[in-house]
């Protein structure tokens, strides 16, 4: 724990909100009653929920391009920058991995892909491109995984769990990405399919992608071009990834999270660099000194959020399987958990049932957010 450098205040307001918005959706009431935006697409297709997860990547891939050149600029060697990145990178996956042992303990069903693990093996991944490698270099490199990555789930015919072989088969279970999970991790993929992972090994590659496509962001903000274009050209590029995105997803393979198809990494990349872009300008680049004090005023919660975002996300995370496993006596039944205890407070109060499933995810992150104001207030910054 240590005091802030200076640090793009753009950058930590986008982390804000989307530590804001991953507490919010992996926190209902009851997952029965959910609003349609606040829950992940079914399988082909986005919703709101499948912003987050990229947008983290995205920022990773930022954070990541403006450390080490701050690192490399202050005489840092390349070596040690290297293994400082693949440190961090080896914490978060043991951080996931410690979260998924929450409540069962049990190594022999311990589910080994996660949020974290996936964040950390794209961050390793990504470490030596950063580090070795321009920006051309850089982009080869995504030309490259997301090539390989399409010519692997359309092109490799693979047995589905029938022992029935096919090729291209982009459904639950039947691509290759769930084949090789399957051989490798049989007993302990996601608990809801058992046969495949949202969070497989496969789609690390395009995702290693969503975090490079954000190091070229990071490159692009630290170029010496005024402002003003820098949000410009980043804006022109988010609605390239859109129009992209959009072409992929009708002419390749659709837009799928759970896969993180070619479609769905730039489809939201272009998101994120359209959101970082306005960010961008309103906070750290706009010449009209009033607007950026007011909207830096008015961001100050998410900034809060931002800066202890990591810390926030496995706080919250750990809290909620808490919540699920505790149990309390209940008077007039069998006994609950605490999470079925405190949202029967709310669901008893006149309110329709997925809006009193919303308000828990709401004083949940209220909850959290009063956590980060701690820490913050403390001018306490948890970094790994």
């Amino acid at each position: 724990m240590d005091a802030q450098p200076d640090r793009l205040l753009s950058l930590d307001v986008f982390r804000g909100f989307t530590i804001a918005s991953m507490v919010l959706v992996n926190n209902p009431g009851d997952w029965g009653n959910i609003y349609a935006p606040l829950r992940h697409a079914h399988w082909n297709g986005w919703t709101f929920t499948d912003w987050i997860f990229p947008f983290f990547l995205f920022i990773c891939g930022v954070s990541m391009s403006l450390s080490t050149r701050r690192g490399l600029a202050s005489g840092t060697s390349t070596s040690s920058l290297f293994w400082r990145l693949e440190r961090r990178a080896a914490v978060i996956v043991l951080i996931g991995l410690a979260l998924n042992f929450v409540p069962a303990f049990d190594i022999a069903t311990l589910r080994w892909p996660g949020v974290l693990q996936r964040i950390g093996v794209c961050a390793a991944l990504a470490a030596p491109v950063v580090l070795l490698l321009g920006w051309r270099g850089q982009v080869v490199v995504i030309v490259v995984l997301l090539g390989l990555y399409s010519a692997l789930m359309l092109g490799v015919p693979v047995p589905d769990v029938t022992g029935q072989f096919a090729a291209g088969a982009l459904e639950p279970g039947r691509d290759v990405g769930a084949f090789v999970d399957r051989f490798l991790m049989n007993g302990h993929l996601w608990s809801q399919s058992k046969t495949w992972d949202p969070e497989g090994l496969l789609g690390t590659l395009p995702a290693t992608c969503s975090l490079l496509f954000g190091v070229l962001a990071g490159g692009w903000i630290t170029s010496v071009h005024s402002a003003a274009g820098k949000t410009v050209w980043m804006m022109i590029a988010g609605l390239v990834a859109l129009w992209l995105g959009v072409v992929l997803d009708t002419l390749l393979m659709p837009i799928n999270k759970s896969l993180w198809t070619t479609s769905y990494c730039i489809f939201m990349t272009g998101w994120a660099l359209l959101l970082f872009a306005v960010s961008y300008w309103i906070l750290d680049a706009c010449d009209t000194q009033r607007i950026r004090k007011v909207a830096e005023k008015l961001s100050r919660p998410l900034v809060i959020y931002g800066v202890n975002a990591l810390f926030i996300f496995a706080f919250s995370g750990l809290v909620a399987r808490l919540l699920g496993f505790i149990k309390v006596d209940a008077v007039h039944s069998a006994p609950l958990t605490l999470k079925q205890h405190l949202y029967g407070y709310l669901s008893s109060l006149p309110l329709a049932p997925v809006n009193a499933s919303l308000l828990y995810a709401v004083l949940f992150n209220v909850a959290m957010f009063a956590v980060a104001w701690l820490l913050w207030r403390r001018r306490i910054f948890i970094k790994v």
